[in-house]
């Protein structure tokens, strides 16, 4: 089978959207998905960075939705050809996590979503060449026509929904909304703080607005921020001096849950500091430098935890968001800007600059 991906070859040349082919269809446990529309996260760009493990050259993408147009069949037969899905990150199943309803924290979850895919399965994705893809990023490859994923990790929807809209739920959405529903268990009384306005932190803003938790939100954008305060959080700069004391006056005295997405020693240091007495500051994005805290921050009862795909189980939140979104509660589909997926090379560099917040790639019908 031929169809168009966009292909990064190597981590400093821009993307190539080019002929590919997978030499079978699905097997026992898998199933082919026509892609509608797929979000680019971070997370994709990411593999740009020397510490990115992903193996190239490979077809990326990883906030993917779009129709089964193929099943290999298996033991549940949850999902079916014709089926509207919306796909998010592999596991296994079987390891302690999985069982224990923590997928997001499988055993293998490094290898299924960043080296490969599954062993039992061979590599079955080349160039027009027969040059080896590394497939299924994140248990996906959806920056592409077509994806052949596991049963496992796509999410039946309603048919009469966007589809085209709905992959960034997958992950981005998944991740920040995640965090305050699933992690913190936040609610009405409950106090947050969210650094970094993007596409996590926003998700986040607007699922603390949801659940009735008086949020500020921290960022050096204006344009953002605006965002942030439309969505119905404080909106704080992190240009100006006294972050911390500017935080805990907005949150009675100190925020019961900090959410973090920069990475920044800085911010971190600051949330910390923020933090009301047995208050939880959630990590979601890896830290790529040692991260030194500063004296008392974790006294009192604070704590930090890292997050992974907001500790979901994307089966039970995507349509938990779906609703909330249909109530007009979780407006995510503002932050989306559309793109042919030819040109995925522009929303990279929109993507970077701070243009927009969430790309959503479009295969076109000559794609097909």
């Amino acid at each position: 089978m031929k169809f168009r991906a966009a292909v990064l070859r190597s981590p400093d040349t821009p993307f190539t959207v080019e002929e590919v082919v997978l030499g079978a269809g699905p097997a026992p446990g898998e199933i082919l998905v026509e892609i509608a529309g797929c979000g680019m996260c971070r997370t994709d760009l990411a593999v740009r960075r020397p510490a990115g493990r992903t193996p190239l050259p490979a077809v990326l993408g990883h906030e993917g939705a779009g129709v089964v147009v193929a099943s290999g069949d298996g033991p549940d037969g949850a999902v079916a050809v014709g089926d509207h899905v919306v796909l998010s990150f592999d596991s296994c199943g079987r390891c302690r996590n999985c069982r224990r309803a923590a997928p997001a924290h499988c055993d293998s979850f490094a290898s299924l979503n960043l080296f490969g895919g599954r062993d039992e399965h061979p590599r079955r994705l080349t160039d027009a060449t027969g040059g080896a893809l590394a497939p299924r990023f994140f248990g996906q490859s959806s920056f592409a026509a077509y994806a052949l994923v596991t049963a496992r990790n796509a999410v039946p929807v309603d048919p009469a929904l966007p589809l085209e809209l709905l992959g960034p739920l997958g992950c981005s959405v998944l991740t920040g909304a995640g965090a305050v529903l699933n992690t913190f268990r936040a609610g009405p009384g409950d106090t947050l703080a969210v650094l970094g306005a993007g596409a996590v932190g926003l998700a986040a803003v607007m699922a603390a607005t949801a659940a009735g938790v008086r949020t500020v939100a921290v960022d050096t954008r204006p344009a953002r921020l605006e965002l942030a305060e439309r969505f119905g959080a404080v909106p704080l700069s992190a240009s100006k001096a006294g972050l911390a004391e500017r935080i805990r006056r907005r949150t009675d005295g100190g925020a019961q849950y900090a959410l973090d997405t920069t990475a920044s020693a800085p911010l971190i240091n600051d949330a910390l500091r923020a933090l009301r007495p047995t208050g939880t500051l959630g990590l979601v994005a890896r830290l790529n430098t040692p991260l030194a805290l500063e004296v008392g921050t974790l006294d009192r009862g604070r704590g930090i935890r890292h997050i992974c795909e907001g500790d979901a189980v994307p089966g039970l939140l995507i349509p938990r968001l779906i609703g909330l979104w249909r109530a007009g509660r979780l407006p995510f589909d503002e932050l989306i800007r559309t793109y042919p997926l030819a040109d995925v090379n522009e929303a990279e560099r929109d993507c970077e600059a701070g243009r927009v917040v969430k790309p959503v790639l479009l295969p076109e019908r000559g794609d097909r």
